[in-house]
């Protein structure tokens, strides 16, 4: 993508995410993040083919602004415990996303139709910026990553993702949630 792609496309997902903070996925219209965005609708269409797809790649755009921060931090040569860096990162990534509830809510709603629909095909989310950090944290390179340690990562990712949905759907709270993570971390990346 050139440049003025790139640009085009984040000025897409902002006003997207502005829209679906304020008013919720169903009050989003199509032509309401082509208008904020100051897109044309077709352009719109073409980036995102459809409103799901729109706020699966809102949610995508939100974990990279995240765990860019987290680009340089490696588990592996210090004496820091990586189940407890990972649960961390998980928990505090789902702090960030709840803080804006509607947005939540859009991105989990949309992940479900997004999965039942006809979209671009989707990438192994080890390959994703959370499961690159994830990797990272452990000190292993995407591509020197064994399949256990995709599996691992990748399960932490879906355990994280039903947790996020659990709070959200008010099944589990704040605090039962952040122990599950730690949990779920330890069990999977001890020995």
């Amino acid at each position: 993508m050139s440049s003025g792609q790139v640009a085009r496309r984040v000025g897409i997902l902002r006003a997207a995410s502005e829209l679906g903070a304020r008013e919720g996925l169903a009050s989003v219209q199509m032509h309401d993040v082509a208008k904020e965005a100051g897109v044309a609708i077709a352009t719109l269409y073409r980036y995102f083919p459809s409103k799901p797809y729109l706020f699966m790649a809102v949610l995508e755009w939100h974990i990279e602004q995240f765990v860019g921060g987290h680009e340089n931090t490696s588990c592996a040569d210090g004496g820091t415990d990586p189940a407890a860096e990972i649960a961390d990162l998980l928990i505090s990534l789902s702090v960030k996303l709840l803080d804006s509830p509607l947005l939540a809510s859009a991105v989990a709603l949309s992940s479900f139709t997004e999965y039942t629909s006809i979209v671009p095909a989707r990438m192994d989310l080890v390959d994703s910026a959370l499961g690159q950090a994830i990797l990272r944290l452990l000190g292993i390179g995407v591509r020197e990553a064994s399949a256990t340690e995709r599996s691992r990562a990748r399960l932490l990712i879906y355990g994280w993702w039903g947790l996020f949905v659990a709070v959200l759907t008010e099944e589990l709270s704040t605090e039962e949630a952040e122990t599950n993570m730690r949990l779920a971390a330890r069990l999977l990346l001890t020995p």
